[in-house]
């Protein structure tokens, strides 16, 4: 199924390319250390590329004429050997028939991850335990696991959640832009909590993961669910993709307490580049009405055609001509959140999880491409070559296997 709505977020979420910010320089040395890192990203939205009309992730493709920001030659280029492949579901009415449609969504959207990996198995290979990162990555593959961003899909079965589990999901989450069946979110628009954490099916949704092994993720839910979390969670969980309060105030990031509270119980947090949500930016109203007007028109359920993309990308286009923004943020800025992290709870509790074809992307990180800046930032900043593996994939897997060990139980 291919979606016009997923493909209108990502365009609205990346703002032009214009501008330019200072990013450590990556010397040839650093580079070739990044290279031989393992390295993961816990939350990619590039299946929503996946479906596409004519797009492939064989094929080179360039962030300033198509907006989307990972492909394998760009992985290879970028040293980005894998990560969390995520299965993205807009939030819907909480009904049976929105149940229904979603769950369809998120199967074909799982498929088409799968179908990725059986079309070019000399290049990406399914990855299912924590243990078979590093072999496929030696092997010069692309590391797949699968993961949920929303549950919404999973109606109110969560016996559901063993069929996702089959298809190859490890990582899940509760809720997303607004509050569901399961969970508050910490962005709902009415700014009103409707359980104060998760609800009572949200709660039986935690102990079937933690009886899969599936990991629990705590992005886009408010802090009252990811106190519940941490209080009911019989495994250590993770926050995909997320930011530090004390940067930026907006109720996606965490407080301080948080992350405490968080690496306490063996948590990590990865760090996304999402601009919106790493500081304030100038208010542009011409821009963002042109761009209301532009992608309101898309339905999730839409059949976009090769011509009718290629009308919305010129749009887009003119759209950054006519009203460029000239307050983006910029590597420094997702740097101040990565670091601030570090700083609170150590490498141990910390990695990346930049959301890439979903909004993430700054100034001076526009792509995957430029993913070795962070290596080369973090080396500035002190951290030694076995701190930096572990924010690029041990942390993770670290917490993937406590998952798989603690199941059941």
């Amino acid at each position: 199924m291919r979606t016009a709505l997923m493909m209108g977020a990502a365009l609205m979420a990346l703002l032009p390319l214009t501008a330019q910010a200072e990013a450590p320089v990556v010397t040839k040395q650093v580079y070739q250390l990044h290279q031989k890192l393992l390295t993961l990203d816990s939350h990619l939205d590039t299946p929503a590329s996946l479906d596409l009309p004519g797009w492939s992730i064989e094929d080179g493709h360039e962030v300033h004429g198509d907006y989307t920001q990972v492909d394998l030659p760009r992985m290879k280029k970028g040293g980005l050997d894998g990560g969390f492949w995520a299965i993205y579901t807009g939030q819907g009415p909480v009904t049976i028939e929105g149940f229904r449609k979603a769950r369809d969504f998120a199967i074909l959207r799982g498929l088409s991850i799968r179908n990725m990996v059986a079309a070019d198995p000399a290049n990406f290979a399914l990855a299912l335990e924590a243990k078979d990162a590093a072999p496929i990555a030696a092997a010069g593959k692309r590391v797949v696991y699968l993961s949920i961003e929303n549950a919404y899909p999973l109606g109110e079965d969560v016996t559901l959640l063993k069929t996702f589990y089959d298809i190859g999901v490890r990582v899940s989450g509760f809720a997303h832009f607004a509050h569901n069946q399961f969970a508050d979110s910490s962005t709902d628009p009415s700014g009103k909590p409707r359980f104060g954490g998760l609800s009572p099916l949200g709660k039986e949704l935690l102990k079937e993961m933690n009886r899969l092994g599936i990991v629990p993720d705590a992005s886009h839910s408010s802090d009252q669910v990811l106190d519940d979390l941490l209080a009911l969670s019989t495994t250590p969980i993770i926050l995909t993709h997320s930011g530090c309060k004390a940067i930026y105030g907006h109720p996606r990031n965490i407080d301080d307490d948080h992350l405490k509270a968080l690496a306490a119980k063996g948590g990590v947090i990865q760090m996304n580049a999402y601009g919106t949500y790493l500081r304030a930016s100038k208010p542009n109203p011409q821009r963002q009405e042109a761009l209301k007007a532009l992608f309101g028109q898309l339905r999730e359920d839409a059949k976009l055609s090769p011509e009718k993309r290629a009308e919305l990308l010129a749009k887009r286009q003119e759209i950054d001509r006519l009203y460029p923004d000239t307050d983006r943020p910029t590597f420094d800025d997702f740097m101040a959140h990565m670091l601030h992290a570090l700083k609170v709870v150590g490498p141990d509790h910390v990695g990346v999880g930049a959301d890439w074809d979903g909004g993430g992307g700054v100034v001076g990180m526009e792509d995957v491409v430029d993913l070795p800046k962070i290596t080369a930032a973090l080396l500035k900043a002190g951290y030694s070559e076995a701190d930096i593996q572990k924010i690029w994939s041990g942390n993770v897997l670290r917490v993937l296997a406590a998952n798989e060990a603690g199941k059941g139980k």
